[in-house]
């Protein structure tokens, strides 16, 4: 299918000037969130009873007293926790989408905490299919979650991983698409010019 004709005063070999980062869901670094909390939570405890109990409370007697019978202090099990609540934050981070002037990165995490990144350019993306709000609320309404497709040049199709504000990357997206002379599928209804998707607000 032949692309529309491009707008006036762009070409198509339009290139966003910086990048923007788009992260996951909120709903979805609960977990990794939670568990920092706990660790901190749990090294503070920790710490109160080494440095601040008084020696017959019930907190020294079982962080430091206690620590004579355990094979790992408790200092040290505080590190170790307190490293892997840090550890999962920042791997939940890894996940998302990135917009650069050269195209996209798609970045997921599979088993294992194992990263999967797919850089896409520009030039390899035939349509952007944007789902309208009616559609997102009714995907939702049904426990669905409707998200941003690709179309590529191999007819393959991309589909890009969740992230917290669907609505930015969604007009990011549409005004590269116009300005690269793109079709888009569907849309926000928020697109009002084709400036630089990507320039200093």
């Amino acid at each position: 299918m032949a692309r529309p004709s491009r707008p006036p005063g762009f070409d198509m070999t339009y290139r966003p000037e910086r990048r923007i980062s788009f992260g996951p869901p909120l709903k979805e670094r609960y977990p990794s969130l939670a568990y920092l909390g706990f660790a901190l939570l749990l090294t503070g405890v920790i710490l109160y009873g080494q440095h601040m109990a008084t020696s017959g409370s019930w907190l020294f007697r079982y962080v430091v007293e206690g620590d004579r019978q355990r094979m790992i202090p408790s200092s040290v099990c505080a590190i170790i926790l307190c490293t892997s609540a840090f550890a999962a934050v920042l791997r939940e981070q890894m996940r998302g989408v990135i917009v650069h002037p050269d195209g996209l990165e798609l970045r997921e995490l599979f088993g294992f905490g194992f990263p999967r990144v797919r850089r896409l350019a520009w030039s390899q993306i035939d349509r952007v299919a944007v789902p309208s709000p009616e559609a997102r609320q009714a995907a939702l309404k049904e426990g669905k979650s409707k998200g941003i497709r690709l179309d590529l040049w191999d007819g393959s199709r991309a589909w890009l991983p969740e992230v917290g504000d669907l609505m930015a990357l969604a007009v990011v997206l549409e005004r590269v698409a116009l300005a690269r002379a793109i079709p888009i599928e569907g849309g926000t209804g928020l697109l009002d010019d084709l400036g630089n998707p990507l320039e200093e607000g």
